[in-house]
């Protein structure tokens, strides 16, 4: 198949949007009004490729799709369509598929208006220079003011309200127009030339934007052309790695992947690189041709895992299962990111990196049904910028944290809340339970948007759950990364008769420490079974105890001796006994931690 194509006649673009405000339902519509679907093959969310995705309702991974569209006045046009996810812990999807594109189609749910996410999306968007198109979606469903959700959008872009394109996803509604529109007001690609291309060199220029393995072809680089043209047989460079391959194959998503002659300046496909090694394809790397390796694109980072949770087999499943499972996952998953860890009650395991709570969940349901592993999993935790002795070090495991830091450094997110207006009072009110600063209010409709501050470490204590409870559910939240600043936490250990239990161990707030302890130490006496001794179970922070509950012993009958006329003096005896027996047994031994305590104290608390 040959794709040569004017790059005057292309277009490329993404959908961008809050979670479940109909991304993937309009892309369904595009694919249908287009043909590339025929309407027999066509079911709901088309491009979600994962059966995750169908049932939660959400996109995970950003799917490219090149349609034809032929407008009113008879031109023909090829666009190229990236669907994105609209969840804050992927906004690095959204990042990178900003950069392989010159326009956004900004999708609002009408019966939810501009939320949290939204805000986030279209500032990246904006960030990226992209030519943007608003869109209300849903306007179908009635009950709804719809005129106030495009009055919202348009002062949202600064455009008329009636720039604003009303559809249904659902229906198709709108969708023909919004397609014209397309053609109209988003650019013909743009180009990038670093300091060692030119304009007139013919070395072609890619960009990265994601991934897949092929047992067959070995990892497929999914790219953006900016320059020149690059067919199956040319030598390629991937620039940050300076790995040499020659091009075994190239194509296009439609959305199936379809091989063709070669790919053109301006277009998106795939490059099968036949490389097997995943860690030499990184997402936003640039792929260059010739033997000069030439300066990246604009655009690379590497995700920044902010979240770590380690993961141990449990049951029928082994260590090499759990990691060949997170293996095949990394393949089309650049954020994600392990180490070996190890642990003496729950013995071998991986510690996992993740971008936020929900990553979390997607790859934990993943490995579930699609490798049938079975595990348990650690406290969450981060990554804190430790300093001793002058020397500073990158800490994520309890293990390594030091007796006496000097210095302690945590990393901060800066937030966006979006609420109802009334909800405002409820919202400042977070700062009695969470570490929040409040930084700014303003009213956007009949909404409220709040910008705030926090350490990270809070996000994960439950923060989301929180925010929809004081707020009726209607709160929505984006976040990012935002520096760091010095914390005041401490490590936290748990000891059950006086031996320590690394699992159990975390790095707390001091100012939650006393809760986190007294909750702990009160869940673990209702889950520990008794032994013929008593069980001490302490919290202990910085070598004092701040919370303790005592198992009593299992008591032994020693028979009714007094009732039945028995010698007393006789029971007293053994009972002595018992006790001096129960006094060496505590001296001597050691309680074993049953693996089914540790799932019931690790399993998340609301």
């Amino acid at each position: 198949m040959d794709t040569t194509t004017p790059s005057s006649s292309i277009r490329n673009f993404v959908i961008i949007a809050h979670i479940d405000h109909g991304k993937s339902t309009l892309a369904d519509r595009f694919l249908q009004v287009t043909g590339t679907i025929e309407t027999r093959r066509m079911r709901p969310q088309y491009l979600d490729q994962l059966d995750l995705e169908r049932e939660r309702g959400i996109t995970i991974k950003m799917a490219p799709v090149r349609m034809t569209f032929r407008s009113s006045s008879g031109s023909l046009y090829v666009y190229n369509l990236i669907d994105t996810p609209g969840h804050s812990d992927f906004s690095y999807e959204v990042s990178r598929a900003l950069t392989a594109v010159e326009g956004a189609i900004l999708l609002v749910d009408a019966t939810k208006g501009i939320q949290a996410q939204t805000l986030s999306n279209l500032r990246m968007a904006q960030q990226a220079g992209l030519t943007i198109i608003g869109a209300v979606n849903k306007i179908d469903v009635s009950g709804h003011d719809v005129d106030a959700v495009v009055d919202s959008v348009a002062e949202l872009l600064s455009v008329p309200s009636d720039a604003i394109f009303r559809i249904s996803g659902k229906t198709g509604e709108g969708v023909q127009p919004l397609l014209e529109e397309i053609a109209i007001k988003i650019p013909s690609p743009k180009r990038f030339f670093s300091e060692r291309v030119s304009s007139e060199s013919l070395d072609p220029s890619c960009l990265i934007f994601d991934s897949r393995y092929d047992d067959h072809k070995g990892i497929l680089a999914f790219v953006r052309v900016f320059h020149g043209a690059v067919a199956a047989g040319t030598d390629l460079t991937l620039v940050s790695t300076s790995t040499f391959f020659k091009a075994k194959e190239v194509g296009t998503f439609t959305p199936e992947l379809i091989k063709t002659d070669h790919l053109s300046d301006g277009t998106i496909g795939y490059i099968a690189t036949a490389l097997k090694d995943p860690g030499l394809v990184h997402i936003g790397d640039t792929v260059a041709g010739g033997a000069l390796v030439a300066s990246p694109l604009p655009g690379y980072r590497e995700p920044t895992p902010v979240v770590f949770i380690s993961f141990y087999p449990d049951q029928d499943t082994k260590f090499d299962d759990l990691y060949k499972g997170l293996m095949r996952l990394q393949l089309n998953d650049p954020a994600l990111v392990f180490e070996p860890d190890h642990n003496e009650a729950l013995g071998r395991g991986m510690k996992v990196g993740f971008l936020g709570q929900l990553h979390f969940e997607i790859i934990s349901e993943r490995l579930q049904r699609e490798f049938g592993l079975a595990f348990m999993t650690s406290f969450p935790s981060i990554a804190y910028r430790v300093t001793e002795s002058g020397i500073d070090r990158i800490i994520k495991q309890t293990t390594d944290w030091p007796a006496k830091p000097d210095a302690v450094y945590q990393p901060m997110i800066d937030l966006i809340i979006l609420a109802p207006g009334r909800y405002l009072p409820n919202i400042i009110g977070l700062n009695s339970v969470f570490d929040i600063l409040i930084l700014e209010t303003k009213t956007l409709g009949d909404a409220v948007v709040v910008s705030a501050r926090m350490p990270l470490s809070e996000l994960i204590r439950d923060f989301d759950d929180q925010l929809k409870s004081v707020t009726a559910g209607y709160a929505s939240f984006s976040y990012e990364l935002s520096g760091e600043e010095r914390a005041d936490v401490v490590k936290m250990e748990i000891l059950v008769a006086g031996e320590s239990q690394p699992a159990l161990t975390r790095i707390v707030s001091r100012r939650d420490v006393e809760r986190e302890a007294r909750s702990t130490v009160e869940r673990l006496k209702t889950l520990l079974p008794a032994v013929q001794f008593s069980q001490a179970i302490q919290a202990q922070v910085d070598g004092k105890i701040i919370a303790r509950e005592t198992i009593a012993a299992v008591k032994k009958e020693l028979g009714n001796f007094g009732k039945n006329g028995g010698d007393r003096t006789r029971k007293m005896k053994l009972w002595k006994k018992q006790q001096e027996g129960k006094k060496r047994l505590k001296e001597t031994g050691r309680v074993h931690v049953p693996i089914s305590v540790f799932r019931e104290i690790l399993k998340k608390t609301k």
